[in-house]
């Protein structure tokens, strides 16, 4: 199957499809629920000098076993997916590299101007110092530490270009286009007010309000990008330039907060 072109399904082959797209989203997501519970189960201490770093900085081996995770289940569900057809990269490219300049520029534009929290943190003027710090797993000398960086792209550029896509736009997207009938009948990338609205938004409020104001320029232009060329890789492959832009930010500047 194409972004063209629909295929008639079974009910057992629609219902494997749909759990195919809906899954490796939602278990990645499960996952981070665990640190909570590591905290309330007492296992995490943050306090570096008396205990391991697997007890002080338990997401330094959460997040890469959330990673393999969500990597088994696309490997597992592979057959169900529908990337093609392979045409608006160089779109897919340009959308990527306007909508995380856009996420990026309040924050970067807040550090260099020395600006004071306001209400303008909603539109991401805010400090992004705080977040995954791979320095917890070794010094920037350590075969740990780059380990850990590693596996942190492998992370945002392989696995959230993927499971986002997947369901965001290779599911939702349809669905809501025929929530009540054969939505898989639906093809790719086919416009409607409501799935705009509605995509964009859940994608939007999916993460920090600080990222609102990202999130909802970044969200619109994948849509765009869904629309225009009725292609789920085009969509995987702008999420992932976008996230390699924005891990290197990350690297280049030690603004944590984004990644």
């Amino acid at each position: 199957m194409s972004g063209d072109r629909v295929e008639s399904l079974t009910d057992k082959q629609a219902a494997a499809k749909t759990v195919a797209h809906v899954v490796p989203l939602f278990v990645f997501l499960a996952v981070m629920l665990i640190l909570p519970l590591l905290e309330v189960a007492g296992f995490y201490v943050d306090n570096e000098d008396m205990y391991p770093w697997y007890r002080h900085a338990p997401e330094q081996w959460l997040y890469p076993l959330q990673t393999v995770i969500a990597i088994v289940l696309l490997l597992l569900y592979w057959r169900h997916y529908d990337f093609g057809p392979a045409r608006g990269l160089g779109l897919a490219i340009a959308g990527g590299l306007i909508g995380i300049t856009v996420w990026i520029l309040p924050g970067h534009i807040f550090r260099e101007a020395g600006m004071e929290e306001g209400w303008w943190k909603i539109l991401g003027f805010t400090s992004r110092t705080e977040g995954f710090d791979p320095n917890e797993a070794g010094g920037s000398d350590s075969v740990y530490y780059w380990l850990s960086v590693a596996m942190r792209f492998v992370r945002m550029v392989v696995v959230v270009a993927f499971v986002e896509e997947i369901f965001w736009r290779g599911f939702l997207m349809r669905f809501l286009l025929d929530k009540d009938g054969d939505y898989w009948e639906q093809p790719f990338g086919k416009f409607s007010w409501l799935s705009y609205f509605v995509v964009t938004l859940l994608f939007m409020f999916a993460h920090a309000p600080s990222d609102y104001f990202g999130a909802l320029v970044y969200g619109s232009l994948t849509y765009g990008v869904a629309v225009r060329t009725k292609s789920l890789a085009a969509c995987v492959l702008m999420h992932a330039v976008a996230n390699l832009v924005l891990g290197i930010y990350v690297m280049m500047t030690g603004q944590l907060g984004y990644w």
